[in-house]
């Protein structure tokens, strides 16, 4: 059997090519193939926004504002190896190869032994190549938007059964933003008795730990945020009920798009104006483990709610800048704020030349660093101590 491709429609008023200030947003669905609902209210989005742009004002907007990828299959070969339907597995959910695609992608706090796939591999150049900001995938076999992180350690919270990222407020508003829009997950009632997910939302961690999944890569490696969406207790529901589950997440898809236009954004600069790609811009109390970078215009993208914030824009080498900012709720307006950072010092001939960031284990590393910070404190505390004593 020929391992088929995996094909993306890009939608936008300009759809071939990344325009500076214009977010990127994705879609993916059926990375499991034999969950199919999202595959087909893809197909269905699609349709929507192709017919609505020129009549609908708002959909309009939202196309001339941000630039949209789909992906209706990442697991084309486990969807045509699925020939039984069944509402609960088939092994349709692995790829050609029988590899789980959403255990399959390097993992921020173990070492992940699976093989990269060639649909994985594909995925991950995808997000190298494009500034993805938000994004979300869609899963069937459960009714309920979940958030990062999907695995932990006792840095981010797992001891608790919490896996809390830096960006805790805003993966949940973006779960919430979802759920609350869809005609019923957000009254959390699952899709047994057993199982109950208040507001219809949950973090990954806690519902199950997962290792190598790819909300977690998106997140950390990617600078993009992304949830997973859960959208039907039958993985392969019969046909008849397809329309149905569009109308349920008609809605819900749309304004969760909007969320792309949360924060700020802005551009950095030399003192003539060149953009310097890899400076570093992140908000002041949230750095992340691989810390977010400008692309190759010396774009950065922030999603942040309405708040005070302090943004922190380095260029190795020089004094970092900072500017506080007031964050109002922009994404009626289809663009988040707009904050720039101009760096006189710096002449378009230095360039800040940045590996991206290594696939280890990183939080590995935040691990054995607070581990190993425990016994100085010991000690000073100790010679604290000894100093009052002979004194």
């Amino acid at each position: 059997l020929k391992g088929r491709d995996l094909w993306v429609l890009v939608l936008g008023k300009f759809p071939t090519h990344h325009k500076i200030g214009i977010p990127e947003f994705k879609y993916v669905a059926n990375m499991h193939g034999d969950e199919t609902v999202g595959r087909e209210i893809l197909l269905h989005l699609i349709d929507f926004l192709v017919n609505s742009y020129g009549r609908d004002p708002v959909i309009t907007r939202l196309l001339n504002n941000t630039r949209i990828h789909i992906m209706p299959t990442m697991n084309p070969d486990g969807f045509e190896a699925t020939k039984v339907p069944d509402c609960y597995y088939t092994r349709g959910r692995y790829n050609r190869n029988g590899e789980d695609l959403n255990r399959n992608f390097p993992d921020a706090f173990e070492n992940n032994s699976a093989s990269i796939q060639p649909e994985t591999q594909a995925v991950m150049d995808w997000i190298k190549n494009e500034t993805f900001v938000l994004s979300a995938n869609l899963h069937g076999g459960a009714l309920v938007a979940s958030y990062t992180f999907d695995n932990g350690n006792p840095v981010t919270g797992s001891l608790k059964g919490y896996s809390r990222s830096p960006d805790d407020d805003v993966f949940i508003h973006l779960a919430k933003t979802y759920s609350s829009n869809h005609a019923s997950m957000y009254k959390g009632t699952g899709c047994d008795n057993r199982q109950t997910f208040p507001d219809g939302i949950t973090n990954g961690y806690s519902w199950y730990q997962l290792e190598g999944g790819m909300q977690d890569y998106n997140y950390v490696w990617g600078q993009c945020f992304e949830i997973t969406l859960e959208l039907s207790c039958c993985k392969y529901p019969p046909a008849d009920q397809l329309e149905k589950f569009w109308r349920d997440n008609q809605v819900a898809l749309i304004e969760y798009i909007k969320q792309v236009h949360l924060g700020v954004k802005g551009q950095v600069t030399d003192k003539n104006g060149n953009p310097i790609p890899n400076a570093i811009v992140e908000a002041k109390g949230r750095p992340h483990v691989c810390p977010y970078r400008t692309n190759e215009q010396g774009e950065y993208f922030l999603l942040l709610l309405p708040g005070t914030y302090v943004i922190n824009a380095t260029v190795p080498g020089f004094k970092s800048m900072l500017k506080t900012v007031e964050i109002p709720d922009n994404t009626g307006n289809f663009s988040a704020l707009k904050q720039d950072f101009s760096f006189p010092e710096v002449s378009d001939q230095i360039r800040s030349r940045v590996t991206s960031c290594p696939k280890t284990p990183l939080y590995q590393e935040l691990t054995r660093a607070s581990a190993a910070v425990k016994p100085t404190i010991h000690i000073l505390v100790l010679m604290t101590v000894m100093l009052v004593i002979f004194k």
